[in-house]
């Protein structure tokens, strides 16, 4: 591969990197380290995250594996470290040495871009909706014959694209506000932003970090680059100095009449996609055929199932108060909520006059119950139980035909969940049982 002297500086041969997190991530960046026969020193605090033959196969490769809570002196002398996708950059402030020479941290993402061989990107990140858009972008330019690699924080990492040795035609990444904090010249041809909304406060210092994180996407882009931003952040990308040709969409363009996906704001997603893969050059025709053809993915207002003429939706994904704003406009049918969770932050007493418009009930589980309480109790009907089945059969007892039972949290999954799968997946198990 080619070296583009704008990616930043490869690791050399012999270099001492520090991998933190032994998940998916950071086992492809510890291989593609490998590669470049640096030296690694993987950690990771859940001293049951590898098996003992995961352990001893990594070391007798030549990696470092340290277990337990991180140290200073686990980082000393180090020329990069590489944080796992959900590790915020602050949080590595105090392990970090002092002095004239401290390491460069550089997320999975960025050391996996360092190693492309010029192959173009369209990049999207946003609060909500990057998954769906994303994969819409994916689907676009398959319908126009292009070979794709679809990863990032979607779930493939970057990395284990560079290692398979494959050349797509165009990658299109998924990428968050952790992983763009700690890239430095990772530039897409096409990026887009589709949104920015309270979210990730627990580990964000504040929204105005938040922000700067997201419009991180832009900063190697010049005027050969694109753009593509909704466009209620217009005034505050004006602050930002943007050197991309823009475009800016709000999802009112009308440019696809025929889409699979429940909600108006997905028509706004799959304009966002089509803006991108335009630039990269997809017909309309090919773009609609794909918007047409594209389902549902999973946990986004997934139908599950109707049942005695009520109609479940997984919208397990919902993890914030304005994605729950999102999928409540999503229906016209009245609506059976359920919430709760680990709440990141949010203001949802903003959503009364929606709650009060369109919710007939409100049925909490898990964590998180003051904070919906507090915001709604006198509006809708709330009851609250200690498990996601006992509100989910609550709801089904009460609900009429013509309802919805939505499960959108406004919250992460970690109070009683592994992930937001996790939760949706018993969501789908619990309402399959239902007779």
């Amino acid at each position: 591969m080619t070296l583009d002297i704008s990616r930043g500086r490869r690791v050399k041969e012999g270099d001492l990197v520090i991998v933190v997190g032994a998940g998916r991530s950071g086992r492809a960046a510890t291989e593609l380290l490998l590669r470049q026969k640096a030296r690694v020193r993987l950690l990771e605090k859940n001293p049951g995250a590898l098996a003992p033959e995961e352990i001893s196969a990594l070391q007798s490769k030549g990696v470092e594996v340290r277990l337990g809570e991180h140290s200073a002196k686990d980082f000393t002398g180090a020329a990069f470290v590489v944080p796992s996708p959900g590790m915020p950059v602050i949080s590595l402030a105090a392990y970090m040495p002092s002095g004239n020479f401290t390491p460069e941290i550089i997320a999975e993402m960025e050391l996996a871009w360092r190693y492309l061989d010029a192959e173009p990107v369209i990049a999207v990140t946003g609060t909500s909706g990057k998954t769906t858009t994303a994969s819409l972008a994916a689907s676009m330019l398959q319908a126009q014959g292009y070979s794709v690699f679809l990863g990032g924080n979607i779930g493939t990492p970057l990395s284990e694209y560079v290692l398979s040795g494959r050349k797509a035609d165009a990658l299109v990444i998924e990428i968050s506000s952790f992983q763009l904090q700690a890239c430095s010249t990772f530039c897409p041809r096409a990026a887009i932003l589709l949104n920015i909304s309270p979210n990730h406060l627990d580990y964000h210092k504040d929204m105005a970090e938040y922000t700067e994180a997201k419009f991180r996407l832009f900063r190697c882009q010049d005027e050969n680059d694109l753009a593509v931003i909704g466009r209620d952040l217009e005034p505050v990308a004006a602050t930002y100095g943007l050197k991309a040709r823009t475009v800016w969409i709000d999802g009112t363009e009308g440019t696809f009449s025929r889409c699979g996906l429940l909600g108006g704001h997905n028509l706004f997603n799959a304009e966002a996609a089509w803006q991108a893969c335009r630039f990269f050059g997809v017909s309309r025709e090919n773009a609609a055929r794909a918007v047409a053809d594209f389902k549902p993915l999973p946990n986004r207002l997934e139908k599950v199932r109707e049942h005695k003429g009520v109609l479940y939706v997984n919208d397990s994904k919902c993890t914030t108060v304005a994605a729950l704003e999102v999928a409540l406009k999503a229906f016209e049918r009245p609506v059976r909520l359920l919430c709760g969770g680990k709440f990141k932050g949010g203001n949802l007493e903003a959503l009364i006059p929606l709650v009060r418009a369109k919710v007939r009930e409100v049925a909490l589980f898990g964590a998180s119950r003051e904070h919906f309480e507090g915001a709604w109790k006198g509006v809708v009907p709330i009851s609250w139980y200690a498990t996601m089945e006992g509100a989910v059969h609550k709801l089904a007892e009460s609900a009429m035909p013509g309802d919805v039972i939505l499960l959108a949290p406004a919250t992460s999954s970690f109070d009683l969940y592994k992930n937001y799968v996790a939760r949706g997946n018993d969501f789908k198990a619990i309402v399959g049982r239902l007779v």
